[in-house]
């Protein structure tokens, strides 16, 4: 038995003999609110987020966190199983589900459509999203979705704001600090004031970091700053209506050590508009309509954050604008069957200049490129069988219109999905299997001039999804399964100095798994495992950017106000790769890292209801490693940085998080 065998059945076994914990947190008794209890609903300090449904992840982003995550969306999503990154800098890297990356993750801003700016994606939608900013982060795995978008290949990530209906004219504010190694230094304050006829709120955050240090001691090119300011007004003449106005801004600027060039200026402006009516008839039971429109300017460079002796200074301008819709409603057919059913539009053009460094940004004129215009039209069901018995079902139909400056595409696509859903009826065990197909037109990045492919096929995925969820109180346990034939796979490889985009046949398989088990009322062990295969069908090899095998080890420690915990994070050699293949954001690499375990701790203090102070240090032994996604690491001679095969990870960091709120 080879050591990728051992290691996988080891982890097996260890899932098969121990279970999952009862989280355990900190809250107060409507009776006497001022009495601190100790609760089981949520963790003080999350190392893993929370299964709430078949194929649904939820977390909270507000709670501390281990390993600590970069300010951005990306940053946090790396560490829920399932999910990597590519490491571009300390900012700004890429997330990957299941092997799959870009728009086959549909992500969403409080339910508003973002998409970068960059060519070569330095500014994910992710890059946009201050996890803390938000109440929730919801992740909806596979094609089984069709509310939300087209395109969810992989999945679909929600980050959700919400704000809690006043019954009384009252001020909230949620507030948190964290400091760390590089100089971290994040900042939140989340002010709300209203009553019953509505409300403002106010969301400030910054967050800086310099520079990290990787575990041999080597300074890697990654610092960043970011802020941003969110304004928000809402009515609710009544309890069953509501509308609201946002306004979302943020500014950042960051280095990218997997770069030749920086991210000088990441400028962003969202302004939306919400329509809410519930309880509207025996049938409707929900309308809600949201309205966006935003801009993304963004200005890369090689010379204003890093010195520039032995290269042209160069810069390059570009900025995308999106405006667009959602309208939907929720029925009730009848007792058994609910349903959504809506219909959504966004038009999105981006456009672009470039020039010397001698040149202002605003003496060249903006250039459009590629201008997307995109129709849905979709209905989501549930049929309740009986009481431990469900179906689900949804279908959606698209319609794509792309143009350059020369020529058109036009794609039809659609999604579907049939799930079904048991609930045992001894146990507290859910089942489910289902099948899921989602299309997906090129995007941006894989149709601008740098592919040479601006009619590339529309991918096609058909995925089987099973799984169970357990939960006795004690012990909690899920399982998450898929196989996935995607057919017309966008794939890119690199020829000479030339990217080009092509489409293939690929098969992808594997899964997550998590367990814990509450040793006594203050010990708790969890676990969890995630693997993912990816096959090229056309050339029989290897399919690239696939994450390498991973699976974490966590003990818990809680008495009264007191948290502790450890974590092990373990990652096997990656041995399935194709050098030189990959998307548009990278491709694999020669000389794939070894595995690798990293060690981390944390403690948390609950003094009382309204502050929550945390300390922890990730990458204890100061282990020196990089991911098998990364990008390469670029030399910049002027700072004595050489080349590297990747980008290294942060050594040893140790942070510091304090919470209040009221």
């Amino acid at each position: 038995m080879n050591k990728s065998h051992a290691f996988f059945c080891s982890f097996l076994l260890f899932l098969a003999s121990t279970t999952a914990v009862t989280s355990t947190a900190f809250a107060a008794t409507e009776e006497n609110p001022e009495k601190d209890v100790i609760s089981t609903f949520e963790e003080v300090v999350v190392t893993a987020p929370s299964i709430i449904d078949p194929l649904v992840v939820e977390t909270n982003p507000k709670a501390p966190r281990q390993p600590v995550p970069a300010a951005d969306g990306g940053g946090y999503l790396k560490n829920i199983p399932g999910f990597s990154v590519i490491r571009q800098g300390g900012t700004g890297s890429d997330p990957v589900f299941r092997g799959l990356n870009g728009t086959r993750l549909n992500v969403l801003l409080d339910g508003t459509s973002l998409l970068g700016g960059c060519p070569s994606r330095m500014d994910p939608t992710t890059s946009y999203a201050f996890p803390e900013s938000f109440s929730k982060i919801k992740i909806l795995k596979g094609p089984e979705s069709v509310r939300y978008g087209g395109g969810n290949v992989a999945g679909t990530i929600l980050f959700e704001r919400e704000t809690t209906p006043f019954f009384k004219p009252e001020v909230r504010v949620n507030s948190s600090l964290l400091v760390g190694s590089a100089g971290r230094n994040d900042e939140l304050l989340d002010v709300t004031a209203g009553d019953t006829t509505g409300y403002v709120r106010i969301i400030k955050t910054r967050s800086h970091a310099d520079d990290y240090i990787d575990g041999s001691g080597n300074k890697i090119h990654s610092f960043y700053t970011r802020q941003s300011l969110s304004a928000i007004a809402g009515w609710t003449p009544n309890r069953n209506t509501l509308y609201e106005f946002a306004v979302d801004t943020s500014t950042a600027q960051a280095a990218y050590a997997g770069r030749t060039m920086d991210g000088a200026k990441f400028d962003q402006q969202d302004y939306s508009l919400k329509f809410e009516k519930e309880n509207i008839s025996p049938l409707v039971s929900k309308i809600q309509f949201k309205a966006y429109h935003n801009y993304v300017d963004h200005v890369m460079d090689n010379f204003s954050l890093r010195p520039n002796t032995s290269m042209m200074a160069m810069w390059m301008d570009v900025d995308r604008v999106i405006t667009g819709g959602r309208l939907t409603a929720d029925l009730a057919l009848n007792p058994k069957i609910q349903a959504t059913v809506g219909v959504d539009y966004q038009k999105n053009e981006h456009t672009g200049r470039m020039g010397m460094s001698s040149v202002s940004y605003d003496s060249r004129p903006r250039t459009p490129d590629l201008t997307f215009t995109n129709y849905g039209i979709f209905g989501d069901f549930k049929r309740s069988v009986d009481q431990n018995n469900r179906l689900l079902s949804g279908l959606r139909l698209d319609h794509l219109n792309v143009k350059n400056t020369t020529d058109t595409d036009t794609n039809r696509t659609y999604g579907a999905f049939l799930r079904y859903e048991h609930d045992a009826a001894k146990a507290p065990l859910t089942s489910y299997v289902g099948i899921g197909h989602a299309e997906r037109p090129a995007d941006y990045w894989e149709r601008h001039s740098g592919t040479g492919n601006f009619f590339l096929k529309p991918e096609k995925n058909t995925q089987l999804d099973t799984g169970f969820l357990y939960n006795n109180g004690k012990v909690k346990a899920n399982t998450s399964l898929f196989y996935s034939n995607i057919k017309d796979f966008i794939l890119f490889t690199t020829n000479g100095n030339s990217n080009i985009g092509s489409n293939i046949d690929a098969t992808l398989y594997g899964g997550e798994g998590e367990i814990s088990y509450a040793l006594d009322k203050n010990w708790t062990t969890t676990a969890s495992l995630s693997y993912t295969r990816g096959t090229n069908d056309t050339s029989h090899k290897a399919l690239a950017q696939i994450p390498a095998l991973e699976g974490t080890l966590g003990l818990k420690y809680n008495k009264e106000k007191i948290e502790a915990g450890l974590l092990w994070r373990g990652v096997q050699k990656q041995t399935h790769y194709d050098v030189g293949s990959g998307t548009p954001t990278a491709k694999d690499l020669a000389n794939a890292p070894g595995g690798f375990g990293i060690l981390s701790t944390n403690i948390a203090y609950k003094p009382n209801k309204h502050i929550i102070v945390a300390a922890g240090v990730d990458n204890i032994f100061n282990k020196n490693y990089a991911e098998f996604l990364s990008r390469k690491g670029e030399p910049i001679a002027t700072l004595g940085i050489p080349t590297s095969f990747r980008v290294n990870e942060p050594g040893r960091t140790i942070w510091l998080k304090t919470s209040y709120s009221f």
